[in-house]
């Protein structure tokens, strides 16, 4: 599985969790709620809902009775809804508690972050000070290496590294003050501590990381097949 499947599927399944949806939705929740996700097509899409069922993550169901009426008078296919099995949930569940690298990784991080609300205090913890730490070796680097080439860059070039360095910087700043909430034992929203946030079934995850905004491509001129 490659990483921008495994955090595709990540994704789906913590939707899902919220409560069942066809692909449609699910496509435009990605787009809206998880921006990381606008540039991939349902003909990535699909294929991924394919594999959950195949694992037993997920299982197709027709629409209700207010997709099969129209569906019987025109003629259409009623819409498959997915929802999330038992099964499906544990191993979310499993993949909310890792705190390995990949978990504070820029793209995955985005994703994990927009699941904060499910997940446990201690693991919000160590993956905020994975990031932190990533950046912070990032922004060391960025620094050391425009010491270097300073004098030979061009005032545009050099004008866009200081940019690149500061959305860093704010970023590390941000997450100083996230991480100094957790310890005090303040959530964005959620329970006590050492508690797993409680489930929502309505409404988008949580908003996704701003400090340091990179903006991704445009969403490709899709059409649902």
């Amino acid at each position: 599985m490659s990483r921008r499947s495994g955090i595709l599927e990540f994704a789906v399944l913590g939707l899902l969790r919220e409560a069942p949806m066809h692909g449609y939705e699910l496509r435009k929740r990605l787009n809206t709620s998880l921006g990381v996700f606008r540039a991939f097509s349902y003909g990535t899409l699909y294929p991924c809902l394919k594999t959950l069922v195949a694992s037993g993550w997920l299982i197709e169901e027709s629409g209700g009775a207010q997709d099969d009426a129209p569906a019987a008078l025109t003629g259409r296919r009623a819409k498959i809804v997915y929802r999330l099995t038992a099964e499906g949930k544990e191993h979310f569940e499993e993949l909310l508690s890792q705190t390995g690298p990949d978990a504070y990784e820029d793209e995955h991080f985005a994703a994990r972050f927009a699941f904060f609300g499910q997940t446990s205090r201690d693991v919000r913890m160590r993956v905020l000070e994975g990031r932190r730490s990533r950046l912070e070796e990032r922004l060391e680097k960025m620094r050391a290496s425009l010491a270097r080439t300073r004098e030979r860059l061009d005032d545009y070039t050099l004008e866009l590294q200081r940019h690149g360095m500061e959305s860093v910087e704010r970023e590390v700043r941000w997450l100083n003050e996230l991480i100094e909430s957790e310890r005090a034992g303040r959530d964005l929203k959620g329970p006590a501590h050492g508690e797993p946030a409680r489930d929502t079934t309505e409404g988008a995850p949580g908003a996704l990381p701003r400090p340091g905004d990179t903006p991704g491509p445009a969403a490709p001129g899709d059409t649902a097949t």
